[in-house]
């Protein structure tokens, strides 16, 4: 039984790599998680006790990361500090999580011969003109824009430079915004969904103009494991959903699906630096390894979505409190 070692596997996308491996193959997943605000450990309930196992550590601790590494068969790096804003607010976390944790991991899979799986974003390419027909490739030059990005984008050079020159057995993926179950109220979908349950009126960050290219967290963990499965060493996979929606459409979706005016929400001020748009070709990833999406439906995704947060209260509503008031504090 092939034994996975899933980093951040109590964040978001992360929790639901873990809940789509538990259900759909046999191995046994270890997760090693700092448990900051981000994890949340009731993400992982009523997991199979004899194929899975939690551990609470850092991704930049050597002397935790050895052992692991040693007695797992494949890394399946998701851990990262994620927030665009948070990292505006304070860059020196993603610099010790995303670049010096990636570099703690990449070391012991080196030592230990182990293969090598590193989650990253499209956020390193930057950004695209709304009127831009092209999307990004694996080839599109890196040209990040907050400290959040630069950092991911430095992982990804770390894990690259590993594999030529060290021989790491590493590949990359690059994700465009995930949406789902279990990810944290400060985020845009989940913040939306919870204002509208709580009788309060969604943000929307400026003009509402900004293009993202969405993908359920279900679609993004059965690329990840063929991409494990059947990607070739030394390569890098864009993953996405055809899924581009401007934040405006996307706010306004929720509200109709919850049965609200589709104008009932307010407009706050934009983040700084705030990227216009994203869009993903994951033509490589489908032609190459066969892979589909099963939500290539946004409207239906999102309506799943919704089900899950009103579903699951005792779930986000510790979180939510506390988040609205820093949300406050920054007019956002």
């Amino acid at each position: 039984m092939q034994k996975l070692l899933v980093t951040g596997g109590a964040g978001f996308i992360g929790s639901n790599f873990v809940h789509y491996v538990m259900s759909n193959t046999d191995r046994h997943v270890t997760v090693l998680d700092k448990l900051t605000y981000a994890g949340n450990l009731e993400s992982l309930k009523d997991l199979p006790g004899d194929r899975f196992n939690f551990v609470e550590g850092d991704i930049a601790d050597p002397a935790v990361v050895d052992a692991l590494v040693r007695d797992h068969d494949v890394v399946v790096h998701y851990a990262a500090e994620s927030h665009n804003d948070n990292s505006l607010h304070d860059p020196r976390p993603f610099l010790d999580t995303n670049i010096i944790g990636t570099y703690t991991l990449i070391e012991a899979a080196r030592k230990h011969n182990k293969r090598f799986h590193h989650i990253s974003t499209d956020e390193v390419y930057g950004d695209l003109e709304l009127d831009d027909p092209e999307r990004f490739t694996e080839n599109t030059p890196y040209n990040p824009s907050s400290p959040y990005s630069s950092t991911k984008a430095g992982s990804d050079l770390l894990v690259r430079a590993w594999v030529r020159s060290f021989g790491l057995q590493a590949t990359i993926s690059n994700c465009s915004n995930n949406y789902g179950p279990y990810q944290h109220v400060e985020k845009f979908i989940p913040r939306q969904i919870t204002n509208v349950i709580d009788g309060i009126r969604p943000k929307l960050y400026g003009k509402g103009e900004n293009v993202r290219d969405w993908i359920h967290a279900n679609d993004h963990s059965s690329a990840v494991l063929a991409i494990i499965d059947q990607g070739k060493i030394g390569e890098t996979y864009l993953i996405g959903a055809d899924g581009e929606k401007n934040n405006k459409e996307v706010v306004e979706l929720i509200l109709e699906h919850m049965g609200q005016p589709s104008d009932a929400y307010d407009h706050v001020v934009d983040r700084p630096g705030h990227d216009m748009r994203y869009a993903i070709d994951s033509t490589k990833l489908r032609t190459e390894l066969g892979w589909t999406p099963q939500y290539s439906n946004f409207d239906a995704g999102i309506e799943d979505t919704i089900a899950w947060y009103r579903d699951n209260q005792d779930w986000w509503r510790p979180q939510k409190a506390a988040t609205e008031a820093k949300y406050k504090e920054q007019g956002q």
